[in-house]
């Protein structure tokens, strides 16, 4: 069975595709386990799958109010929220 020091150790070494099937596999049988959808938040995040990153960083919160996703969710909405608009100007 997978554990997630050993899904952690897969992105460490840029596993990231292994890392991926092993924490979804992970997560069929712990779908309550908040520290694993924060982790496979943050792999999404790396990957460049904001969506579904933040997908699970709010399901890691609403399985646990207290959840490190929680600081996770905040930085990514001040992400999308960002606004310059001489950035925009040609």
């Amino acid at each position: 069975m997978t554990s997630l020091p050993n899904i952690q150790q897969l992105i460490d070494e840029n596993r990231f595709a292994e890392a991926a099937a092993e924490i979804n596999l992970y997560l069929l049988d712990n779908s309550g386990d908040d520290e694993a959808y924060f982790v496979r938040g943050k792999l999404s995040w790396r990957m460049q799958n904001y969506s579904a990153a933040v997908t699970d960083f709010e399901t890691a919160v609403s399985i646990n109010p207290d959840s490190g996703a929680k600081h996770a969710l905040e930085l990514a909405r001040d992400v999308f929220d960002y606004y310059n608009p001489d950035l925009l100007n040609p």
